[in-house]
């Protein structure tokens, strides 16, 4: 199996921790030439420490200038594009719908989904000057199953899914392939201050709640970000070119949510 990506060109967005992070990695560690954006400056810098090969930007994909601007440098840093994995997201609120305010509904919107958009109306143009690519978009099991009180979130993700279906049809011609990846719960910090949240609104402890998505899932495990960059890696190279307009799970069989 060809999971080479020697000489390919990739931006990973969100790329300077967590799945982000093991994402870009991978890809580096597979011959890629790697660009990430992050807005956590000091993110940036221990990526920077890590893989000093990778280059980067400061962005928030929900601003379109610094879209832009992230762009201007993939362009300088890379000279075109291969890969582009949208990776790019934030837990938004947990609270019942009617609690939730506009605003933080509106900011989950923007980071999720719409920055999805934002980056991949720019990214298009340099894939098929290339001759073609592919685009990893990173959905949820939320983009799948229903969310109780995590609605803003479970609505970007199953947007991103119709995104990807759609722009994979549409850019299928060009030699542009889409799909997306649907992770479970994946161990780390960011489920940690989930399980948080969701113990204080439903008012049991942490550990009572981390027990409760084990048993979400049949295999009774999270999985790691690994996991999920090992997939991406795969859907960008030979082993997976004939895959599109697919949205994947990695998630250990996750049933529902709590």
């Amino acid at each position: 199996m060809d999971t080479s990506a020697q000489g390919l060109r990739v931006l990973v967005t969100a790329g300077a921790a967590g799945i982000g992070r093991a994402i870009a990695r991978t890809f580096l560690d597979h011959g890629a030439r790697v660009h990430v954006c992050d807005v956590d400056r000091a993110a940036l810098d221990e990526a920077r420490r890590l893989m000093p090969a990778v280059t980067q930007t400061v962005a928030d994909v929900a601003r379109l200038d610094e879209v832009e601007r992230l762009f201007a440098d993939v362009r300088r840093s890379l000279g075109g594009l291969d890969v582009l994995v949208n990776n790019a997201g934030i837990a938004g609120p947990t609270a019942k719908v009617e609690d939730i305010a506009p605003a933080d509904w509106d900011r989950c919107i923007a980071v999720d989904l719409s920055g999805m958009f934002y980056c991949t109306r720019l990214a298009l143009p340099l894939l098929k000057a290339a001759g073609g690519g592919s685009i990893v978009n990173l959905s949820s099991v939320a983009g799948r199953l229903g969310f109780p009180l995590r609605a803003p979130y479970a609505a970007a993700k199953w947007g991103v899914v119709g995104f990807t279906k759609s722009l994979a049809i549409e850019a299928g011609p060009d030699g542009v392939r889409v799909n997306c990846l649907q992770p479970g719960n994946v161990e780390g910090e960011r489920i940690d201050r989930v399980i948080d949240a969701k113990a204080q609104a439903f008012g049991i402890p942490f550990e009572a709640q981390k027990r409760k998505l084990l048993e979400t899932a049949s295999l009774r495990t999270f999985v790691t970000a690994q996991d999920v960059a090992n997939m991406a890696l795969f859907l960008a190279t030979d082993a997976g070119k004939h895959i599109s307009g697919q949205a994947l799970s990695i998630c250990g069989d996750l049933t529902h949510t709590v």
